[in-house]
């Protein structure tokens, strides 16, 4: 087994370490927000779907961590591509990557700004945004110490609440808290779960696979354990530990509340605590909201700073974008992402209506794309029987159906527009840069040819060499 290069020992994880690494890279306002919009478009119904896409999410994690256990590579899925399809395949697949975890951080972003008006309604959205993307630049600048601490304590405040939320939902529906806001009432019946339909639930998929975006960061720091092995008992584990709760908080949630409650700009846990004995509640939630959105957005920032020094390294990014201050501060790197924070600011300031939904959506289908080259290039480089194959297929399926979902409700349609402008954009740039790079390597070969020609005509000279040649080295036979 080969441990990838350049990993300290005291850089590296157990696969508990790992698995709550996931918890909190995953955990955030795609679950505690974006289920609110998944059960406004979907109904009660969205239960299925996030089941389905805990099925695929698995199979991806699957693909991903077998890879990883045969071959750790820092790059992760970004490598294995190119190692699979070749250099256009790990161009492309990192860059999508990149853009949509930019994409998922300004979402963040755009969440955290619209918790924090709850108690600074007067405050500018784009000052919180700001405040929040420099505090998340300064921790992942100092590397994976301060990294792996700040998010194993997010981990374990955000899983607090949770189980807070699951403790008082079962009070109040026991009878123990009075002054509850709504009725419960369990949804029975194929209108009571599907009041969309079957088109509804379709169109709710992506922001079912969104509450599980967050495997790719487990990849990119499987790398880091000590046992490259025990990746896939790191997957599994956590995303036992998510599909738990995810369906159970979601099915209390929608017990609670009726579903015309139920908004975009809300936390369904929050409505369905709501009550007269409980006014800390919605206080005490929007600081957990925070907490979640800051955790998976300074994921996010890991993940993208990883990636980045990946490509300018092999040479798919300026390569001074590689270059550390010390040779251990990421600085243009980060400045670099930065920079796409600034523009995530302002398309906040720009569209502060629909923001969080459109780039929900771009981010969770620019994720997706991802994922479908980790299920291909799986198929190129682990030797899988029959059923490998159908479980690969299977995915690719259940991937499908959620990228076609978005073209059926008007809050998904713009995402899905954004998402294929940058894909092309991306295709565009991959196309160019390997044009350049072949280019490059026939001058390069062509130069070598004329130099090694050059040399055996010196060396036939009776007197000898008369002239040193840059950059050959020269034979000290004597002819």
């Amino acid at each position: 087994m080969k441990q990838a290069s350049g990993n300290s020992k005291k850089d590296q994880l157990k696969w508990w370490q790992l698995s709550l690494l996931g918890v909190a890279g995953t955990i955030g306002t795609g679950y505690f927000l974006g289920s609110g919009l998944a059960i406004s478009i979907g109904g009660p119904g969205v239960l299925l779907v996030y089941i389905l896409a805990a099925a695929g999410t698995y199979i991806v994690f699957d693909a991903l961590s077998r890879m990883t256990a045969e071959h750790p590579e820092q790059g992760s899925f970004r490598t294995y591509a190119k190692q699979a399809f070749g250099n256009w395949a790990g161009f492309g697949s990192g860059w999508v990557y990149w853009f949509s975890e930019l994409l998922i951080m300004g979402s963040q972003l755009t969440a955290l700004s619209i918790f924090s008006r709850f108690w600074f309604p007067a405050v500018p959205m784009w000052i919180f945004a700001a405040g929040y993307g420099a505090v998340s630049l300064i921790i992942v600048f100092f590397g994976n110490k301060g990294f792996d601490r700040v998010e194993n304590v997010l981990a374990v405040i955000k899983m607090a609440a949770i189980l807070m939320f699951l403790v008082l939902a079962a009070a109040l529906l026991a009878g123990w808290i009075g002054g509850f806001k709504y009725t419960p009432k369990l949804p029975l019946g194929t209108a009571a779960l599907f009041p969309s339909g079957g088109t509804g639930l379709w169109s709710a998929f992506i922001f079912a696979f969104y509450a599980y975006g967050g495997i790719e960061v487990l990849g990119i720091m499987s790398y880091r354990l000590r046992k490259p092995e025990e990746a896939p008992k790191a997957g599994k584990v956590m995303l036992l530990a998510l599909v738990s709760v995810y369906v159970l908080s979601i099915g209390l949630a929608v017990t609670m509340v009726p579903l015309s409650a139920f908004n975009p700009k809300e936390s369904p846990f929050v409505l369905a605590l709501r009550s007269d004995r409980l006014d800390f509640v919605p206080h005490l939630f929007n600081g957990v909201l925070i907490i979640a959105g800051f955790s998976t957005m300074t994921a996010s920032l890991y993940a993208i700073t990883s990636m980045m020094n990946t490509l300018a390294e092999e040479g798919d990014a300026p390569r001074v974008l590689a270059r550390k201050w010390k040779d251990k501060y990421p600085v243009n790197a980060l400045g670099a992402i930065a920079a796409g924070l600034l523009a995530a600011i302002v398309m906040a300031l720009l569209l502060p209506g629909k923001v969080y939904e459109y780039i929900t959506t771009a981010a969770g289908l620019m994720i997706l794309y991802n994922w479908a080259f980790i299920l291909l290039s799986s198929g190129r480089l682990l030797q899988t029987g029959k059923r490998n194959g159908i479980k690969r297929w299977s995915g690719l399926v259940l991937i499908g159906a959620a990228v076609t979902g978005t073209l059926f409700h008007a809050l998904s349609r713009p995402g899905f527009y954004i998402s294929l402008l940058i894909v092309s954009l991306i295709a565009l740039s991959d196309f160019i840069v390997q044009r350049v790079k072949k280019k490059h390597e026939v001058n390069s070969s062509s130069g070598q040819l004329h130099g090694d020609k050059q040399r055996t005509e010196y060396e036939v000279l009776p007197d000898g060499p008369k002239f040193r040649i840059t950059g050959i080295r020269r034979s000290k036979s004597k002819i």
